[in-house]
């Protein structure tokens, strides 16, 4: 007899499956792979269970006291960190399951070298085990019973946080250095390269310098989103839903808008838009008409929605008012037509408007702003880049909230903070907000510019 032919491997393995000659070696390989199994599908549903959780379910998660939904709170706080470390705990299995199956093989082939037949069968069921069983079906059940699985899970993944943190940490920072440059790259690479463009065609001294503006505000129209330039909830005129009709009249004759927001309880739950045009008929009603039958549907947009688009919608809708909402569905502020075309063209002043100075220059290199003012008009205000304190500014949008957020909490009257070459004087505050800041510009940051 051919030697050779005693190390056939297919003969060899086949007869290894239909014999199966259990010894230790395969009742523990299969034990192992079905556990890892039973892991990749745990994790997996963990993934979709997490991050498939509604603005709701975790408003109820971290206003409860049951620890199981305060471990959901608690991982969900720090998403990234959650993320990284399901991925490698996914990894480390999947590699599990692969390390042992090559094993079996090796086992069952009686040979380190089996035929292409054989790995390709073991190759395919391998991938057809771990996708199927791993990742579709679970990741499908998730999706039905995301927070039943998030409270069983919630435990396991905080312990398994502070076991992964060292790889975990590893390559969140690998991800977020790869991120800020293709970041700033992207931005880099058509913005700023409008703008030189723009300074090109714009160096004709027949050029004005409201004409430069318009460019300008042409150029960013497309970068800047709606929370940046929105009036906030705090700015927002709008009347209660249960007010009598003398009362609205009355709220709409000292608002002096065309447009209000109308709500019910708090200014998060607003029902609809009045316009003051269709009240003009019913003038002489009395105080028991329902107005409430006049309202008009009203428009709302995310945070993250950029102008150019919110501009195309506003056409397409023919609609002039749009309300702002944030993650959890409330009311974040509200953004019109007007205030998008003042993007472009700047202020537009009519005879009812209030000329509010959200400013004031004392020197050269000293203002004094409304603690109000968002970043986005600061920006404008000191002509300096719009993500110029990205990096710090969490996520605030106005300038009282910059200072929140660099001093951790709520100011006093004369504390000073120094930041990105500016010294912010907080000038004065009251229980609630920081009311106005005095901002110096230091001599780095001013020799920088020169």
């Amino acid at each position: 007899m051919d030697p050779a032919s005693l190390d056939e491997p297919p003969p060899v393995f086949l007869a290894n499956i239909l014999l199966m000659e259990f010894n230790s070696f395969y009742f523990f390989s299969f034990t192992a792979i079905a556990i890892l199994l039973f892991m990749s599908a745990m994790i997996s549903a963990s993934e979709v269970a997490f991050f498939s959780l509604r603005a709701d379910d975790l408003g109820r998660c971290r206003d409860s006291d049951d620890p199981h939904y305060y471990n959901i709170s608690d991982l969900l706080k720090r998403p990234r960190l959650l993320l990284a470390t399901i991925l490698v705990m996914n990894n480390f299995v999947n590699v599990g399951v692969v390390t042992i199956s090559t094993f079996l093989m090796w086992e069952m082939a009686a040979t380190r070298n089996p035929s292409e037949t054989i790995v390709g069968i073991v190759t395919f069921a391998t991938t057809f085990a771990i996708t199927f069983f791993g990742e579709i079906i679970p990741k499908v059940y998730a999706t039905q019973r995301n927070m039943a699985i998030a409270r069983r899970m919630g435990a396991a993944w905080k312990i398994l946080e502070r076991i992964c943190w060292p790889v975990s940490s590893l390559l969140m920072g690998m991800s977020s250095l790869v991120e800020r440059r293709i970041k700033k790259k992207g931005y880099t690479s058509t913005v700023e390269e409008l703008h030189q463009a723009l300074e090109l065609t714009t160096d004709n001294p027949e050029t004005s310098e409201d004409e430069k503006e318009i460019l300008k505000g042409i150029v960013n129209f497309g970068t800047l989103a709606v929370k940046q330039v929105m009036r906030s909830r705090l700015e927002i005129s709008a009347i209660e839903m249960e007010l009598n009709y003398h009362e609205v009249l009355d709220a709409v004759n000292k608002s002096g808008f065309s447009r209000i927001p109308v709500y019910k309880d708090t200014i998060d739950h607003i029902q609809g838009i009045l316009y003051t045009k269709d009240l003009l008929p019913y003038l002489r009603e009395s105080e028991t008409f329902p107005w409430q039958k006049l309202l008009r549907p009203g428009f709302f947009v995310p945070e993250t929605k950029k102008l150019d688009s919110l501009l195309k919608d506003f056409q397409s809708k023919h609609v002039h008012m749009a309300i702002v909402a944030d993650e959890y569905g409330g009311t974040s502020g509200l953004l019109t037509l007007e205030d998008l075309i003042e993007e472009i063209i700047g202020e537009i002043n009519d005879e009812f408007d209030e000329i509010a100075v959200p400013y004031t220059k004392m020197d050269d290199h000293t203002w004094v702003f409304e603690g109000k003012i968002s970043l986005h008009d600061f920006c404008k205000a000191l002509e300096i880049d719009q993500q110029y304190f990205d990096d710090v500014k969490g996520e605030s949008e106005s300038l009282g909230g910059l200072m929140l957020e660099l001093h951790n909490s709520m100011p006093s009257a004369g504390d000073r903070i120094t930041q990105s070459g500016f010294i912010f004087t907080i000038v004065s505050v009251d229980q609630k907000r920081i009311k106005r800041i005095r901002v110096t510009r230091t001599e780095a940051e001013k020799d920088d510019e020169e």
